[in-house]
């Protein structure tokens, strides 16, 4: 595997796999991997011959009261992982060497980015855009790959990709769970044995709006109430939001009839986590 700190060297090097006709597969992460990540980079193995990826804790989509500092760093532990999975190309930049000094250029998707989780953290999907754009430009990956956990994240991204033109295949993948059903994420490591049992409620809550779909409610009020009364049933545990919304445009939406995305987010603690549940278009609906 060949590990790349600069721009220049990564370009490179991608651009090398590039002229021999290779597919590149990227996978953009802030480290700390775990086997979500890894199931990223299984789907890029599956369908491109070199895969690139990305560690890099990006300060841009970090407010100013949330967990940059403490965010979890494991380089040595990352890299190994990677390198036992296959990957060719891991690009390892400093923030000097991806926000030079005097930088004042930010790549934002309006409206989209203020909705979910934009609305809880201002500025956060600016940062997300503008990153993946430079990451982009610096890749040129023919497709990138990006976990369903973040679905909001992935509506933006492909907008942005739509709107900007990048020749890029975005593709999301399955949310990788523990099997107790919490959606992993390395914010997981902050949570304490107790937050860590509570913080299962997210995944009973997706689960009840499931089954209510399953059993034939199509009102989006109606199974977002089922979900936040789940929620409410674990004192401990602070709501942000729990809403069905249209999974491009991010809207709320009044029946789930066309396919909806259930989206939940809370706080134990001071730990946020995120997860969500893709309800499919029913049969004969436009």
């Amino acid at each position: 595997m060949r590990i790349c700190e600069t721009i220049e060297d990564m370009r490179a090097a991608c651009h090398a796999a590039r002229s021999r006709g290779q597919r590149l597969g990227f996978v953009p992460t802030m480290g700390a991997l775990h086997d979500g990540h890894l199931s990223l980079v299984r789907a890029a193995r599956a369908s491109c011959e070199v895969v690139a990826v990305s560690i890099f804790v990006n300060p841009a989509q970090f407010g100013p009261n949330e967990d940059l500092a403490k965010y979890p760093r494991d380089f040595e532990r990352d890299r190994d992982l990677l390198e036992k999975a296959g990957v060719e190309l891991l690009f390892a930049p400093s923030v000097e060497e991806m926000y030079p000094a005097g930088a004042g250029t930010w790549v934002t998707v309006e409206e989209l980015s203020s909705k979910l989780d934009g609305r809880s953290r201002p500025g956060h999907f600016r940062g997300v855009t503008t990153v993946v754009a430079k990451l982009f430009h610096i890749v040129e990956p023919s497709a990138a790959f990006f976990g369903q956990k973040d679905a909001a994240q992935v509506a933006i991204i492909r907008r942005m990709v739509r709107d900007l033109k990048f020749p890029v295949e975005i593709v999301a993948c399955p949310i990788v769970r523990e099997a107790d059903g919490l959606a992993m994420s390395s914010r997981n490591a902050y949570l304490d044995p107790v937050q860590r049992q509570h913080a299962l409620v997210l995944h009973r809550a997706l689960v009840r709006v499931q089954k209510s779909w399953e059993a034939g409610e199509h009102d989006a009020g109606q199974l977002a109430a089922a979900g936040r009364e789940e929620v409410a049933r674990e004192k401990s545990v602070r709501l942000d939001y729990f809403e069905i919304v249209d999974a491009d445009s991010l809207d709320p939406v009044d029946d789930v009839a066309k396919g909806a995305l259930g989206a939940v987010a809370a706080w134990l603690g001071e730990t946020r986590l995120i997860d969500n549940i893709l309800l499919p278009r029913l049969a004969g609906k436009g």
